[in-house]
């Protein structure tokens, strides 16, 4: 009836209001929390939309981009304020205040001869070193790619232990064999027929100093000797992929050994060549400790390719400029950055890439 209350409900003892069977509603947890704000509830929503949105491998990926972003971004990033600015050992010790000086250093760059002199040098240098490598390893991997398995093993050993070489170990090693005062290749050279090696007196003959050409001859050699053994493992494990049934069709039809690798092996391996081409690139560009260890740095200027000459004015001339040697060092990872991207693009419209 209307009027008659009811009376309270008496709770048994331990049992807290506005759990079920209390006879109390609850607008939230027994704990006083609101729905959704429980942290089990919370990491379930979150493992949700990581699922829903496939963001577990850029999580996992997470740690690794922050020590790129430390180890490389940072450092880059350096790099390009550098380059805008007047940046020295006085800046460095407070002797004097940081100036922005815009595009001067990159002004100053191009129209420095010897910046054209070392770009001439690392550009045929590149031409000459690149192809070599890649046709000496391809060679080396084809042959390794027939001989029995001792004689593989053997053979790969022997040309990985040139690639494991420190480029400045096998810089003083070459040094060494072309050095004038007993080294090995005049005394070779000295030795042959006039109507061989011509009418050059090589014994004692100095290929740091005669002249650039000379110098590059040695550097290019070094190269190719410690640049070859990847590119010929790379073209092994290329070719064990290829079936041999397809091979052997193809020499039982009649073709040659150079034509079933021009229709069969190289088509195949493609991919592989354009990207062994690429870091042939990239590589060859940068070659820094042979070429400071054979010329003898600061020798000749007309030595010089890109890279000792980044270091020299950066490092080595007097006062050290590092906003110039910013500026040189953008300069050629944007001459890198267009060759890749130009070839890039060539090979995905030939169907190099896909």
């Amino acid at each position: 009836m209307a009027g008659i209350q009811q009376p309270p409900t008496v709770l048994p003892a331990g049992v807290p209001a506005g759990l079920p069977g209390s006879g109390q509603a609850s607008d939230g947890h027994p704990d006083g929390s609101q729905p959704g704000s429980h942290p089990g509830i919370r990491r379930g929503r979150a493992a949700a939309f990581i699922r829903r949105h496939k963001l577990a491998p850029y999580l996992m990926l997470t740690p690794a981009l922050i020590g790129i972003a430390l180890v490389l971004l940072w450092p880059l990033l350096q790099v390009v304020i550098y380059s805008f600015q007047n940046y020295s050992l006085m800046q460095i010790t407070g002797v004097a205040p940081t100036q922005w000086v815009g595009l001067a250093n990159f002004t100053s760059t191009f129209k420095d001869p010897e910046f054209w002199l070392s770009l001439r040098n690392t550009l045929l240098l590149a031409i000459v070193v690149v192809p070599a490598t890649l046709i000496v390893g391809t060679v080396v991997g084809v042959v390794l790619n027939r001989l029995g398995k001792k004689m593989a093993i053997f053979v790969s050993t022997a040309a990985l232990m040139a690639w494991a070489t420190p480029p400045i170990s096998a810089a003083v090693l070459f040094y060494w064999l072309v050095n004038p005062d007993g080294g090995v290749v005049d005394w070779v050279l000295s030795k042959l027929p006039h109507w061989l090696v011509g009418s050059t007196n090589w014994a004692q003959y100095n290929w740091t100093t005669t002249g650039a050409f000379q110098a590059y001859v040695v550097i290019a050699v070094l190269v190719v000797w410690q640049s070859f053994p990847f590119i010929a493992v790379s073209v092994l494990a290329g070719l064990k992929t290829i079936p041999g049934e397809l091979l052997e069709a193809a020499r039982v039809d009649g073709a040659s050994s150079w034509r079933v690798f021009r229709k069969i092996t190289y088509p195949l391996l493609k991919p592989i060549f354009l990207v062994l081409l690429l870091l042939s690139v990239i590589w060859d560009f940068n070659v820094f400790a042979q070429t400071y260890i054979v010329t003898g740095f600061p020798g000749n200027q007309n030595e010089y390719n890109l890279s000792t000459y980044l270091y020299d004015k950066a490092f080595a001339s007097m006062p050290p400029s590092y906003g110039l040697g910013g500026a040189i060092a953008l300069i050629f990872a944007l001459i890198l950055l267009v060759i890749t991207i130009g070839y890039v693009r060539t090979s995905v419209r030939q169907g190099a890439l896909t």
